[in-house]
């Protein structure tokens, strides 16, 4: 019994194509200083290159970003469907350590993350909360929504704030902070 394929008023829909397509998300492929090479582009990305296949520029995103962020980074498409190519299982032995380098300044960027040390005040206002506070990088003021996933419990002390436009800071240890500061964060806690 053969399989066809089926055309939709938007688009044909192939299922050998398709079936494939997840054949090859299910695999798992790990990448190595023996089988892939990291190059940095003129346009400050990455691409790889692993055996034939030849990828111009790819994303390198973390699996656990906070307990282990130099395990399992997986490479991925740089387009929408972001679809994996391979998982580099240690970041410190199974790359050169100028690869290593170059995956961490790209990981650097996309998981920015400011950590706050001071908090001047916080106003709540028709649903949002104004912060207004010093980080690591300098004095910052932005808003988030007051809902329970603006305000991240990563530990029982450790917290991820995330603003309206995505941003990300975190507060390693909220028990340091001082007696005014838990007061004002006192509705997150």
């Amino acid at each position: 019994m053969g399989i066809k394929n089926f055309e939709t008023a938007d688009e044909e829909f192939n299922l050998e194509q398709m079936e494939a397509e997840t054949e090859g998300m299910l695999r798992l492929r790990y990448l190595t200083r023996e089988n892939a090479v990291f190059r940095r582009t003129p346009g400050g990305f990455v691409s790889l290159q692993v055996g034939e296949e030849n990828y111009e520029r790819v994303r390198v995103v973390r699996s656990f970003p906070f307990t282990d962020p130099d395990a399992y980074i997986s490479i991925r498409m740089a387009d929408e469907k972001a679809r994996e190519i391979g998982i580099i299982k240690n970041l410190k032995t199974d790359v050169d350590e100028e690869t290593a380098q170059m995956l961490q300044e790209q990981m650097n960027l996309r998981y920015f993350t400011p950590i706050i040390r001071k908090i001047n005040g916080i106003k709540d206002e028709y649903g949002h909360a104004y912060f207004d506070v010093e980080t690591n990088e300098g004095p910052c003021k932005f808003v988030i929504y007051m809902n329970s996933s603006s305000v991240v419990h990563l530990s029982d002390t450790r917290l991820l704030i995330t603003d309206l436009d995505g941003n990300r800071f975190e507060i390693p240890d909220y028990t340091k902070l001082s007696a005014g500061e838990l007061k004002k964060l006192d509705l997150f806690l």
